[in-house]
């Protein structure tokens, strides 16, 4: 919790979440309850996993993005029924409802399941109810996006695009898009064109990290070649002039990461996260949490830290969300809904701080 007299306007703004990652949710000590329920051994070789606040206390001391990926791909094991991915995704829905959040595009990655042996349909059927679950309970609206995993042979990649079942799951409308996560370097986003060029031939809504540890030309590559909507981190646009000019022009939307950017050693300090100049060039973006369980936040500690680092004005900080409500994939009543909802709070804030 920030300090700052805003921190109320803050929870209260209508947010909604573009890059957050299920797997990416589970807390050490869900993992460590699911473990045990799953009968499911943790390394014994580490001693990290000695308790589940060891192994908080380790994912403090990440020292880049594959060190986090070892740690994140072990704790995946403990998913094995459809109940558990289920627990997973309710877990981070009642982080999301406290924080405020509206609405919500979360990512799975599939190929690490299927790969273990788990199915499709199991994980699809558990993250579904939990997405029913958690607009009937909490409000919180969702879309599912599909990530393939870049350090993986692409041809696995592909073969798993045109997996069956994936497939019915994009023509029924249960998964809404794909995305493209896991390590950035040294596989630059051309290598996954035919997917990406697949995905748009069904009509999905497409994304891709990059620009967080891999270069500048990384993102102009995946709005050439991927033709992707939007971008995930794309931090390093601010190397580029021209190429931010550009973007900003386009109205491409970035899905930023404060605190994962510096968990992860992409920068020194949230300050150092480019959101100022964003902000003065007409980049829009939102404010995420990546891998909240991973990176000790979620998504209002980032609005914290960014709020605390750049000290924005109510006037910036709505219009960060409404680049996010806009930005969004869900319906256009939905935005409405949710534009409608910022109006009320942000005039509520604004008279309140005059009077």
């Amino acid at each position: 919790m920030c300090n700052s007299h805003l921190h109320n306007f803050l929870q209260e703004l209508p947010k909604c979440e573009h890059h957050m990652h299920l797997e990416g949710a589970l807390t050490p000590e869900v993992l460590f309850n699911l473990a045990k329920r799953n009968n499911i051994a943790l390394p014994s070789d580490d001693e990290a996993f000695a308790s589940p606040e060891a192994l908080l206390a380790r994912y403090n001391r990440f020292t880049s993005l594959d060190d986090f990926l070892h740690y994140y791909y072990i704790g995946m094991s403990v998913l094995v029924e459809a109940s558990d991915f289920e627990d997973l995704a309710m877990d981070y829905f009642r982080h999301a409802n406290v924080d405020g959040v509206a609405h919500a595009e979360v990512f799975f990655d599939p190929q690490a399941h299927l790969s273990r042996g788990i199915s499709y349909a199991t994980v699809l059927t558990g993250f579904t109810s939990a997405r029913q679950r958690a607009e009937k309970e909490f409000g919180i609206t969702s879309e599912l996006i599909c990530c393939f995993l870049r350090h993986l042979p692409v041809p696995e990649c592909i073969e798993t695009f045109k997996n069956a079942d994936l497939q019915a799951s994009f023509k029924n409308g249960a998964v809404t898009g794909i995305g493209l996560d896991s390590s950035e370097k040294p596989f630059p986003p051309e290598l996954f064109k035919e997917i990406y060029a697949g995905a748009k031939e069904l009509g999905l809504r497409r994304t891709a990290h990059a620009g967080e540890e891999g270069p500048a030309t990384y993102i102009s590559n995946s709005l050439d070649v991927l033709n992707v909507e939007r971008i995930d981190h794309g931090i390093r646009l601010a190397e580029d002039e021209e190429l931010l000019r550009r973007v900003a022009k386009d109205g491409t939307m970035l899905s930023v990461c404060p605190l994962s950017n510096v968990v992860l050693c992409c920068v020194k300090e949230v300050k150092e996260v480019p959101i100022r100049k964003f902000l003065d060039v007409g980049v829009k973006f939102s404010i995420n949490s990546d891998d909240p369980a991973y990176f000790g936040g979620y998504v209002l500690d980032n609005y914290c830290a960014v709020h605390e680092a750049f000290d924005l004005t109510i006037d910036e900080w709505s219009g960060i969300c409404r680049a996010g409500i806009e930005g969004s994939w869900c319906s256009q009543t939905r935005k409405d809904e949710l534009i409608t909802r910022l109006e009320k709070v942000t005039t509520f804030w604004q008279s309140r701080l005059q009077g």
